[in-house]
């Protein structure tokens, strides 16, 4: 029977409908997300998966060394995208949102997005959560017994020149004089005076607020005994320092720090983009990557074993005890904190 044009249309609408997953077939993409250890463990885990299982979507993985440079990426292409997919800090991801950057996804087109927690969603961010990842205590358990499960271990004398953290305006430095703050009595993120207070009594104590490469080489290698740090990062050099290095989650709790995965507006394979975008965001992917780096999962279906569970801040427990935290609110007075800094803390020396 020949086709008629009703039958033509028919079948034209009907493949417009369908998810970018199915129409996603034969297509090349960049993917470009963080480099060095983080891409050691996320592309065996997450991108080859997705190789395997569309062999006629090739994917490069673009490796950055942090969000500004993402981020000035696509400023530079926006008139011709280089990239299809990018992973960076909700905070930047407002500025490449308010900037047009980022595609819109949505449910029909990337159904993994029904299954995310809401903490998932920023609002005034064109690109959902791929990660999320928590402050915590990094120590040396051949210096500091019994393990520390306060915040405040980091003012006993003892610990004296013994302290590496990255200050502000790095987002470390930013994360543990909000949580000087919470487990000094401050009630509100957004009012720093008690954190400031506490850690400009710490200051002479500190042996650096810049420590290089970073603090989990300065506990490592026997040059500091307390840090401060993320847990994926921490919990995974952890397992690779032969018991020079542990992370805690002190008891006051701690705060997330969140990557999102947008897809960039003008991609010229955007159902591909689609198609991958569904797979990192998917149950699977999430609880994979879980397992061998320990960011708690964004995806509310994602199977992860005890064990791994424990070592992030996902339990309901934990949850409770997280810092609500609005990056986008932190931007707006950032620039005032990181004076106050150089003022009342880097001066204490």
């Amino acid at each position: 029977m020949r086709p008629t044009r009703r039958r033509l249309l028919a079948a034209g609408a009907a493949t417009l409908a369908m998810p970018a997953i199915a129409r996603a077939q034969q297509a090349s993409i960049t993917i470009a997300a963080y480099a060095g250890i983080f891409q050691d463990n996320y592309e065996p885990t997450v991108v080859e998966p997705f190789r395997r299982a569309n062999p006629g979507i090739k994917v490069t993985y673009f490796s950055m060394g942090n969000s500004a440079q993402a981020l000035g990426q696509l400023r530079a292409q926006k008139a011709n995208p280089q990239v299809d997919c990018v992973m960076m800090d909700v905070s930047v991801a407002k500025a490449a949102s308010d900037e047009g950057l980022f595609e819109a996804v949505d449910k029909a087109s990337v159904p993994a997005l029904a299954d995310l927690s809401p903490r998932a969603f920023t609002p005034g961010v064109a690109a959902p959560a791929v990660t999320f990842d928590n402050l915590v205590m990094l120590y040396s358990p051949e210096r500091v017994k019994p393990a520390p499960t306060s915040w405040k271990a980091f003012w006993d004398p003892k610990y004296k020149e013994q302290i590496a953290i990255a200050g502000v305006p790095d987002i470390v430095g930013l994360g543990f004089l909000m949580m000087a703050n919470k487990t000094f009595g401050g009630d509100d993120y957004r009012k720093l005076d008690k954190g400031f207070e506490a850690v400009a009594k710490l200051a002479p104590s500190v042996l650096s607020w810049d420590p290089k490469p970073d603090a989990y080489t300065f506990i490592t290698n026997g040059t500091a005994s307390l840090g401060v740090g993320w847990n994926a990062r921490g919990q995974l050099y952890s397992a690779q320092s032969n018991g020079k290095l542990a992370a805690v989650l002190p008891d006051e709790g701690s705060l997330f720090q969140i990557n999102v995965l947008g897809l960039v507006k003008g991609s010229k394979q955007p159902d591909a983009a689609r198609a991958f975008m569904n797979h990192a965001l998917g149950a699977e992917a999430q609880a994979a990557f879980t397992e061998r780096m320990f960011y708690a999962p964004v995806n509310l279906k994602a199977k992860v074993s005890a064990a791994a569970l424990a070592k992030t801040a996902a339990s309901p427990e934990r949850m409770a005890q997280m810092l609500p935290v609005d990056w986008l609110e932190v931007a707006k007075f950032r620039e005032s904190v990181t004076e106050q800094w150089r003022r009342r803390v880097l001066t204490r020396r």
